[in-house]
């Protein structure tokens, strides 16, 4: 009898956590697990022993990232399909005259840092497909594709385990209130993988088996197909250096019936779990078939979430009306505001509409953006557009953060990724880039729409104006205007550019992103000296100055630098005014008396 037959007839008992066991069979955290199928084939062989013994009929092969995006960083590239063949190799092995299915384990690819290039769905499809292959190679009966959070790329996987023609069961890691890391509701996911072909549906990992019984019964009601679970042993708690899971095999043991009772044909455990919750697992669960359950599905539901509210306030609604002008200042590297106040004050009596705070540019320690916008706009009266990075925070203080920002009256948020910690001056900094401007992006447009990150309720939202960067100097303009579109999809409302010197570049820049229908404020950084033309065109990312320009500054230092940066600028302004509805100002050096003579030029 197959594996989807039996399943029909019984409850199918999975094994429960890998990497937990190994660790605690002494592999240290800093190894590769699944390198161990070619150097430790031994403990892994023994791990299977140890679950089979205690009475899983579904065992999984030691290959969750056993995937090219994750042995690529250690050098085991070539290694990925020997890996895999041989995992599922050790659990067909161990499986041998019993009663017993293998499952090929394949998780998601390793996740992006800041701007790193985003795979496309042909491209994650073959990854996924070489692993698929050579777990088919080393004997398995059927796919477990799981801890997945996005699923446009839980999709792919699919695709490519479907391909090879045995059953796979498609699962997600669901947070708490039944959603996704990637924001994707369970019943939505239920429905997708239902309709992509999907043998089974289900969760693992997440918040633990209560959670993961809530999400259950979720997906119960949004698809007919059998249900898998796989939760962890509850919340761990961080004791000497490791991760304790406290939740008791019994009280697991009791919370897999009632997922039975939800809908769950396949139970396991995922993370903290161990042969003595699996023994007790297969004990309460012995004897017990799957239940007969109706699904309400509604054609063609679409998740809906609350609409923000038209942006009709702040710099925005100048907007072809008036040229709107806004300006980056620097925050402070101390506590000394004095200049920056002295700055906003300034600009804001010449004219300027909002003004730009960046944070840590460049990955050098400045005061804190958020407070310092506060005594902005409280002190001076003028609105301050506030960047925000996902270099520094993780998406938990990224949410907390952002809401405060809105408390203190914060309302235009510029979503950008961030400059690598690497390239600060702080040695012991890492980058977080739990998100990148993309995702801060929607992030930003959920916290609007009165939801946060896990679609939580937070209240009337945070009315945020959300902007994003554009770099209209890349060699491919087009890939460039598509990233945009994307960000626009995602939420923003405007876009400031990086330093523009070339109208050509500024009038292709406008074409590709009229269709987009948002407001488009080119950078305007005038120059100071040859020195620093030629440092900005050799050294800083984004920035590409025209040979004519760099000409013109051959030779100019000091004041008679400025004087002719000063006049390239206006030139330039006054070339596309008629064409553009606004300027981003970025005095160089601090300098604000310079974009104050360019504000009041383009005012007057």
């Amino acid at each position: 009898m197959n594996f989807l037959e039996r399943l029909h007839n019984e409850i199918l008992v999975g094994d429960g956590a890998i990497g937990t066991m190994l660790y605690g069979k002494g592999v240290g955290l800093d190894a590769n697990f699944e390198h161990l199928n070619l150097v430790r084939p031994s403990l892994v062989a023994e791990l299977h022993a140890e679950y089979l013994a205690a009475g899983a009929r579904v065992i999984e092969t030691n290959t969750f990232g056993a995937n090219h995006t994750k042995l690529a960083p250690i050098g085991l590239e070539r290694k990925v399909r020997e890996i895999n063949r041989r995992g599922a190799e050790l659990a067909r092995q161990a499986a041998a005259g019993r009663e017993v299915f293998v499952a090929g384990s394949i998780g998601p690819l390793a996740r992006l840092k800041g701007e790193e290039k985003e795979l496309s769905p042909a491209e994650m499809t073959a990854i996924f497909r070489e692993q698929a292959e050579a777990l088919v190679e080393g004997g398995i009966d059927l796919f477990q594709l799981e801890t997945f959070s996005d699923l446009p790329q839980l999709l792919c996987a699919l695709a490519a385990a479907r391909a090879t023609g045995l059953p796979v069961v498609a699962s997600m890691a669901f947070l708490e209130g039944g959603r996704t890391g990637g924001g994707t509701e369970a019943a939505t996911a239920a429905r997708e993988l239902t309709k992509a072909g999907a043998d089974l549906v289900g969760a693992n990992c997440g918040a633990g088996p209560l959670e993961i019984l809530a999400t259950l019964r979720r997906m119960a009601a949004a698809t007919d197909l059998p249900l898998a679970a796989f939760a962890n042993s509850g919340f761990p708690e961080y004791v000497d250096g490791r991760s304790i899971y406290r939740t008791t095999p019994d009280y697991f043991a009791d919370r897999a019936r009632e997922m039975v009772e939800a809908g769950a044909g396949l139970i396991g455990g995922c993370c903290g779990t161990t042969p003595d919750h699996i023994r007790l697992l297969a004990q309460r669960l012995a004897g017990m078939r799957p239940v007969a359950r109706q699904v309400a599905v509604a054609a063609g539901v679409v998740e809906s979430k609350p609409e923000p509210p038209p942006q009709t306030a702040g710099f925005l609604a100048r907007w072809g009306k008036e040229p709107v002008v806004t300006v980056e200042l620097d925050p402070p590297r101390g506590m000394d505001c004095g200049k920056v106040l002295a700055g906003s004050r300034a600009l804001k009596a010449a004219g300027a509409d909002a003004i730009n705070l960046a944070e840590n540019p460049l990955a050098r320690v400045r005061m804190g953006n958020i407070a310092l916008a506060s005594l902005i706009q409280r002190e001076v009266g003028i609105e301050v557009i506030v960047h925000i990075t996902c270099r520094d925070r993780n998406l938990l203080g990224l949410q907390s953060d952002l809401m405060g920002a809105s408390l203190l009256g914060i309302r235009s948020i510029l979503a950008v990724t961030g400059d690598p910690a690497r390239l600060g001056e702080h040695a012991g900094a890492t980058s977080v880039f739990d998100l990148n401007s993309f995702t801060l992006i929607k992030l930003l447009a959920d916290l609007n729409a009165g939801v946060n990150g896990l679609g939580n309720p937070i209240g009337d939202g945070t009315g945020f104006t959300i902007g994003c960067a554009f770099n209209p100097n890349s060699p491919r303009m087009e890939v460039q205007a598509a990233r945009l579109e994307k960000k626009v999809a995602n939420g923003a409302v405007f876009a400031q550019t990086q330093p523009l010197y070339d109208v050509a570049r500024l009038d292709e820049m406008l074409e590709r992103t009229a269709p987009l229908g948002i407001p488009v404020l080119p950078g305007i950084l005038p120059l100071v000296s040859e020195r620093n033309c030629e440092y900005l065109h050799n050294e800083v990312p984004g920035i590409v100055i025209p040979d004519g320009i760099r000409q013109r500054m051959r030779g100019k230092e000091k004041d008679a630098g400025v004087r002719e940066g000063l006049a390239i600028a206006r030139e330039f302004i006054e070339t596309v005014r008629s064409r553009v509805g606004g300027f981003y100002l970025i005095p160089p050096f601090g300098k604000y008396e310079i974009a104050v003579e360019l504000v009041k030029f383009i005012k007057g």
